[in-house]
């Protein structure tokens, strides 16, 4: 039997919501400090990202340098970057879907 007339027990309910709080921060810095890495032009062009989506370094083939094609370069710079921040994105899910899951089955919490 439920205590207090069938309603659920709110100081059990805090607990569950504060320990999942600190699940999700511990599961971002986490993330923060993941190197994920993606490519353009069959690797001439690497970006590397946090897996949190920040740009920490990109490196370019000399061979993908050409200064009468810089549009080319550039683009390839962006692909690389989206491909990274595309890869980031699928471990963000990987470790925040669980955890955003379980706070948007708890009643009153806007997830």
């Amino acid at each position: 039997m439920i205590p207090g007339g069938g309603q659920p027990d709110m100081q059990q309910l805090l607990q569950q919501a504060q320990k999942m709080q600190q699940d999700l921060a511990a599961a971002q810095q986490e993330l923060a400090e993941t190197p994920v890495e993606g490519s353009a032009g069959g690797g001439l062009v690497k970006a590397t990202v946090t897996g949190s989506g920040e740009l920490q370094g990109l490196v370019i083939d000399p061979k993908a340098v050409d200064p009468e094609d810089t549009e080319t370069l550039a683009d390839l710079v962006v692909a690389a970057v989206r491909d990274a921040n595309h890869a980031a994105q699928e471990i963000q899910q990987e470790k925040l879907g669980p955890l955003a899951q379980g706070l948007g089955g708890m009643p009153g919490l806007p997830f």
